[in-house]
């Protein structure tokens, strides 16, 4: 991506941002004043969602802005894994919020209070609703021309508040509406229940950061692909990937045959590394160069990586 590429996308990606901050705050206002009005179990999970949503669109926000920095001094390989970090941070606000959302709910089926004014709440859920349905427009557009990946994984976030707002509706609508009166707690049960899960994803991808887990064999194959069709190379073996943020990080030891001299083997790894950059632009390589048939005899990890074959190379 060149300079003048950066300085485009990355404003639209800030703005992006902003709008999603501010989106949030304005429903944040709009459903605590509803959730004290109502006194709706659903309603009140509804609120706690929100709250998170204003912290992961701050997050969002953050992190748009640190992407936008290149790798530092401290740094060398950039700041991505601050995204972990962070999403371990909501990970744990998520979960208090589902566990004290859950124990209301379930103190609410027995009692005798009952949510009031459910037309009001309705109201407040569809304002709500067309509020993130503009947002998720905005997103989309910006998505478009960015191609940012914290702006598609806040789009993703927030498709899942419509239904959550949707899910809102039906309770009060069930509980004043028909006289259903086991809806509102019932489904601030779900509403937890649908927390905790999100809880559980976040965390799970958050902690396959922090421990470098390799990418997906698709994308590994793919990236194999391309480079084991470069001219000069005879074999790859140690191959290791990881990702920090929406940044991956490749390497691997290459093989050349041993009778080349040091300029005509660094100019097929020059090749290599360019033929990667442009299949995958957003990866950075690091490549070892090794004569053909050369085994590191001192690494665990090449003797088990050595036995398959990639097109006749070992990987």
């Amino acid at each position: 991506m060149t300079l003048d590429e950066r300085r485009r996308i990355i404003p639209l990606a800030i703005r992006a941002a902003l709008a999603s901050v501010g989106v949030a705050l304005f429903l944040l206002a709009l459903k605590s004043w509803a959730a004290w009005h109502t006194g709706s179990v659903a309603m009140l999970g509804s609120l706690a969602d929100t709250g998170l949503d204003l912290l992961a669109s701050l997050v969002t926000l953050y992190g748009v802005k640190l992407a936008a920095e290149p790798a530092d001094h401290d740094h060398r390989f950039g700041h991505g894994k601050a995204e972990a970090l962070a999403a371990l941070f909501q990970v744990a606000l998520i979960t208090a919020s589902a566990v004290a959302i859950g124990v209301r709910a379930v103190r609410a089926i027995g009692a005798d209070a009952q949510p009031q004014d459910a037309e009001f709440g309705i109201g407040v859920s569809l304002v709500a609703i067309v509020a993130t349905g503009a947002l998720l427009w905005y997103q989309r557009t910006v998505i478009r021309r960015t191609g940012s990946v914290a702006i598609l994984a806040d789009n993703v976030h927030y498709q899942s508040d419509v239904l959550l707002n949707g899910a809102v509706i039906v309770a009060l609508a069930l509980d004043q509406l028909i006289g259903w009166r086991w809806a509102d707690p019932v489904f601030g049960i779900l509403i937890a229940l649908w927390l905790a899960w999100n809880a559980i994803r976040a965390s799970s991808n958050a902690v396959d950061m922090l421990m470098d887990k390799e990418w997906p064999e698709t994308q590994r194959a793919a990236f194999l692909d391309v480079a084991a069709r470069q001219p000069g190379l005879k074999g790859i073996h140690d191959f290791r990937t990881r990702r920090a943020g929406s940044h991956d990080f490749a390497q691997f030891h290459m093989e050349v045959d041993a009778r080349l001299t040091v300029h005509d083997a660094h100019h097929i790894v020059e090749n290599v590394e360019a033929a990667l950059k442009r299949a995958f632009p957003k990866v950075e390589t690091l490549i070892h160069l090794d004569p053909e048939g050369h085994v590191d005899t001192d690494n665990p990890l090449v003797e088990a990586e050595v036995t398959p074959h990639w097109f006749g190379k070992r990987v």
